[in-house]
């Protein structure tokens, strides 16, 4: 395990400073790292490169490099986390909604209210957004009784929809000279990132991370059904709630600042395991990993592909998660 996780991380450097590299604008990776290590440390590095490249490689292409690490382990923390206490392997963000409400709360920011509490706004909103979902999912499903954990799903895809459709009459209300714009961050990207906007989505990422990691064992309690986790001390219920909480927060940082970007919840967890099994204390772990590693391949991807433009990074991961999603539902069929 310790090996797998140091080879990720250092997988996810190379990667990382190849994306930077990659564009419209070729750079060298040997000007990357000098032109970071300009900026970390002042004075160090001689300047050889052009103030244009220092730009780019600094304020446009790093920053969506390491938005798209957190958000990529992120979501696949969440897809992971999520499957195990709705015991349902196609669970993700969006199918239980939390995606959509989140998204909701982003677009009454953008087209209607403004950015009126600074930059914590789009955030801020995103993270009520994907809370009252939840709320909403959870409510309902008390309230019809369906509080098992593929009734709980199925109740979650209902109020995707519903919230979804919410959102799309916000878009057709709002003012159509932002509507594009909104749009295209409904279809997922990371070319908004700035430094200035990175340590909400870093702080939502170490705290709820922790949270799920600390209850790895919990969640191996939760894959084998609510009677055997109580029986094991855990209060299946109570604990469904908190997780699911704890989820909304970390898909509201992300969505808000990346917009939609489906299928890696889903996809990652399920790589995850098919290399290391399903115990829970190397799946969060690696999930994350290999999500940010997933997340910054694509968006490298969504730049080389129809240059200059930026191509949305949620068509990307749309078209290998849909394939994916049915690769899946064939193998559990022939297993089930």
């Amino acid at each position: 395990m310790p090996l797998i996780v140091c080879g990720l991380v250092v997988l996810l450097f190379v990667i990382s400073v190849l994306a930077v590299s990659v564009g419209a604008v070729g750079i060298p990776p040997d000007i990357v790292w000098s032109v970071i290590l300009s900026h970390l440390a002042p004075g160090s590095v001689e300047q050889t490169w052009s103030p244009g490249r220092d730009n780019i490689v600094w304020e446009v292409r790093l920053p969506r490099v390491v938005l798209g690490a957190i958000v990529g382990a992120s979501l696949s923390l969440v897809g992971a986390a999520l499957q195990s206490v709705t015991r349902n392997a196609l669970a993700d963000p969006h199918l239980l909604g939390i995606s959509s409400g989140a998204a909701l709360g982003a677009i009454i920011v953008l087209l209607h209210t403004g950015m009126f509490l600074g930059l914590i706004t789009v955030p801020l909103f995103a993270f009520g957004g994907a809370l009252a979902t939840t709320a909403l999912v959870v409510g309902i499903a008390n309230f019809t009784q369906a509080r098992d954990a593929s009734r709980l799903v199925l109740t979650g895809v209902a109020i995707s929809f519903v919230i979804t459709s919410l959102g799309s009459l916000g878009i057709f209300l709002g003012d159509p000279r932002a509507t594009h714009t909104v749009v295209f961050w409904m279809l997922g990207g990371l070319g908004l990132a700035q430094w200035a906007q990175l340590p909400y989505p870093l702080l939502a990422l170490a705290g709820c991370g922790a949270f799920l990691l600390f209850n790895a064992r919990n969640f191996n309690a939760m894959t084998l059904g609510d009677e055997s986790a109580t029986t094991l001390g855990l209060p299946a219920g109570r604990f469904r709630i908190l997780v699911f909480v704890v989820c909304a927060l970390l898909t509201g940082a992300a969505v808000a600042f990346s917009g939609i970007i489906s299928f890696v919840g889903l996809m990652i967890p399920h790589l995850v395991r098919m290399v290391v099994g399903g115990d829970y204390r190397r799946v969060l772990p690696l999930s994350a990993l290999v999500g940010a590693i997933v997340l910054v391949l694509a968006d490298m991807a969504a730049r080389v592909i129809i240059p200059p433009q930026d191509m949305p990074i949620g068509i990307i991961t749309g078209l290998v998660g849909g394939i994916f999603f049915i690769g899946l539902m064939r193998r559990k069929t022939r297993l089930g």
